[in-house]
């Protein structure tokens, strides 16, 4: 037997039809289908494409998640035929929430759509987090102070791209990027403009087809006290921008009086 097959059985039998009754439903004869469900052959596109508009399920999900384990009603699912699993809770009733490990960040890019690796992370519970989905990711490097190396940005998850709000903080996972903390500031047809905290970063823009997911900013975790000379480090970035700037507008005034 296959995910498909149980999917197919499943939603079947919560429809309460026979194998008849669905087999009339996708044009095919009873004994054909009877195949599919119990896992004797495979379905070829052209069935899978009438499964799911008949189920109004993405082949996706018919074909990799157990729908049995996530109630569908619970289940985030997005117009690229991609899913978020649903809200768990622990046993005090708070929203469990899941943590990408420092370490195996870059993994996240290959197993954000996979439910089993979804399941490995490890998870925590904060009370006052409620009413949607979080997950917690790393930080790395110095461009959203006080955000530093080792803290963890808990983020609310956003279905859609046209409930960014301006100047708010985000997670934005991305096909180049993988994971990145910035704050959203524009958008156009193409591409959503970003920019750091830390003025010592430009802002760029990513194309809208180069996001995965986004996340709204909603907490921090902080694994040790930050220190407040951290400041003076931005500060000596900001500094050299400056000069930077400087000297590259010399450059310019020189350009143009040769």
């Amino acid at each position: 037997m296959s995910i498909f097959s149980d999917n197919i059985r499943f939603l079947r039998t919560q429809k309460n039809l026979s194998q008849q009754e669905l087999a009339d439903q996708i044009l095919m004869s009873r004994v054909r289908y009877s195949k599919y469900e119990d896992g004797r052959s495979e379905a070829p596109y052209e069935l899978l494409i009438r499964i799911s508009k008949y189920f109004n399920l993405s082949i996706d999900l018919l074909l990799t998640v157990d729908i049995r384990k996530y109630p569908l009603e619970d289940v985030l699912k997005l117009p690229d035929n991609r899913i978020v699993l649903p809200v768990v809770v622990d046993q005090l009733g708070n929203n469990s929430i899941e943590i990408v490990p420092q370490k195996a960040s870059m993994g996240y890019l290959s197993g954000y759509s996979d439910p089993e690796y979804i399941e490995s992370l490890q998870r925590i519970s904060l009370p006052f987090l409620t009413n949607g989905k979080y997950r917690a990711f790393p930080v790395q490097g110095d461009s959203m102070p006080p955000f530093k190396d080792g803290s963890f940005i808990i983020g609310k998850y956003v279905e859609n791209i046209d409930d960014l709000k301006q100047n708010k903080s985000y997670v934005f996972v991305t096909l180049n990027d993988g994971i990145s903390y910035k704050r959203f500031t524009s958008r156009n047809k193409k591409s959503i403009t970003v920019v750091a905290d830390n003025s010592f970063y430009k802002p760029y823009d990513i194309p809208l087809g180069e996001v995965v997911e986004i996340w709204q900013y909603a907490s921090g975790i902080f694994p040790e006290d930050f220190e407040p000379d951290r400041l003076e480090n931005y500060n000596l970035k900001e500094m050299f921008l400056e000069i930077r700037k400087d000297i590259q507008g010399l450059d310019e005034k020189i350009s143009k009086n040769s």
